[in-house]
C-alpha cells in the first residue's frame, strides 16, 4: 500500500539546486515562489502545510507564517535566523530547524581571507597590475597580519574557530560577548568599545537582528582607529554602514573586508568608489563541501522532526520555546 509523502511547503528555490531535486524526491512539494499569485495560493491552501523549507538569505515574513494556521516545523538552510520572524513562529507554535556547525570552518577561512586581503591590500593590487600600474610604479607599502591584536566580537562556533586560525598568525586574541565564554583562553573585555579600542583589526562574528543592530557605529570605528582594520563575516545589519564608509573615506579606519551587506545585494554606493574597502557576494560559506553538508542537515532536520517531533538542530529561541512549554 502506498505511503502519502508530506507536504511540504518551499519558500523559494535553495542556494544549493540539488537541494530542490532532494526535497521534491522525499516529499511532495509546493514551491511558492512560482505560484502566480503567492498571497492568493496561502489564502486558498496554506492550512494544508504543516512544514516549511526556507534560508536564512530568504528568511520567513510574518504574513508567511500567519497564513499556516498548522505549521509545525521550519526547516532553514544557513546559520543566520534574523530574517526569519521570530514573534510570528512564536505565536504560531512552529520549531525551527537551522544548519549551525557544519559552516565554522569555510566562514572563518573568509574572515582569514578579507582581513589579509584588506590588510596587505590584496584586490587593489590585482587591480593595480591589471590597469597597466606597475610598469608605471611601484604599489605602494600595505599592512603586515602576523602579530597584530586581533579583536572578535561574538566568540560563538564561528569566532572560536576565528580564533584557532589566530593561533597560526601569532595573533593575541581579545572577545566580546553579551557574557564570558567559560573555559575560553582568550581575554574577555567588557564592552566592544573597549574591545576596538584594544584591536589592531576586528573581527564581526556576532548574530544579526535587533539586539546587535548597528552596533559597529561610528564611536566604535573610531576606537578602532586610522590603524585598525574592520571584517565582517556575520551579518550585514551590525555595522552601521554609512559610518562605515565616513570612516574609509576619512581614514579613521584603514580599511575594511566585507562579505555582508545592510541592503543586499545592494552595498551602500559609497563603498563601492572606494579602494580601502574588500567587498564579497555574502559566500563566506560559498563552498561545495560546506554547501554539501548545510543541505544534509537541512534534509536531516525535516526528517528527524517529521519522525520523532524534534530535530537535530534547532535555533535557539524555537529550543527555548520548546522547553518552557515542556515545564
Amino acid at each position: 500500500m502506498a505511503t502519502t509523502r508530506p507536504r511540504v511547503l518551499q519558500y523559494g528555490k535553495m542556494p544549493l539546486p540539488q537541494l530542490d531535486a532532494e526535497l521534491a524526491q522525499a516529499y511532495a512539494v509546493t514551491l511558492l515562489s512560482e505560484q502566480p499569485d503567492p498571497d492568493r495560493f496561502l489564502a486558498d491552501h496554506g492550512a494544508q502545510f504543516e512544514y516549511l523549507v526556507t534560508s536564512a538569505a530568504m528568511g520567513l515574513p510574518a504574513r508567511v507564517v500567519d497564513a499556516l494556521p498548522k505549521l509545525k516545523f521550519v526547516s532553514s538552510f544557513g546559520v543566520g535566523f534574523d530574517a526569519l520572524d521570530k514573534d510570528a513562529l512564536l505565536r504560531r507554535g512552529a520549531r525551527v530547524g537551522y544548519t549551525p556547525g557544519v559552516l565554522d570552518d569555510c566562514v572563518a577561512d573568509m574572515a582569514f581571507a578579507l582581513l589579509l586581503d584588506a590588510t596587505r591590500g590584496l584586490s587593489a593590487s590585482d587591480r593595480f597590475v591589471r590597469r597597466g600600474g606597475w610598469s608605471q610604479g611601484r604599489f605602494g607599502i600595505h599592512t603586515r597580519a602576523s602579530g597584530k591584536r586581533l579583536g572578535i566580537f561574538g566568540m560563538g562556533r564561528i569566532g572560536s574557530t576565528v580564533a584557532r586560525r589566530a593561533a597560526g598568525f601569532d595573533m593575541d586574541v581579545a572577545y566580546h560577548n553579551r557574557r564570558p565564554v567559560e573555559g575560553s583562553p582568550h581575554q574577555y573585555l567588557p564592552s566592544l568599545l573597549e574591545l576596538a579600542r584594544w584591536a589592531d583589526i576586528l573581527v564581526i562574528t556576532a548574530a544579526g537582528g535587533d539586539g546587535t543592530r548597528h552596533l559597529v557605529n561610528a564611536e566604535v570605528l573610531a576606537a578602532l582607529g586610522p590603524q585598525g582594520f574592520l571584517v565582517n563575516v556575520a551579518r550585514g545589519s551590525v555595522v552601521d554602514e554609512a559610518a562605515l564608509a565616513e570612516a574609509l573615506q576619512h581614514q579613521r579606519i584603514a580599511g575594511a573586508g566585507l562579505d555582508v551587506f545592510e541592503d543586499e545585494p545592494r552595498p551602500l554606493p559609497a563603498l563601492l568608489a572606494l579602494d580601502n574597502v574588500v567587498l564579497a557576494p555574502h559566500i563566506a560559506s560559498g563552498t561545495h563541501e560546506t554547501r554539501r553538508a548545510m543541505a544534509d542537515l537541512v534534509l536531516r532536520n525535516l526528517a528527524q522532526f517529521i519522525a520523532t517531533g524534534e530535530p537535530e538542530a534547532e535555533v535557539p529561541w524555537s529550543a527555548a520555546q520548546q522547553t518552557a512549554t515542556a515545564a
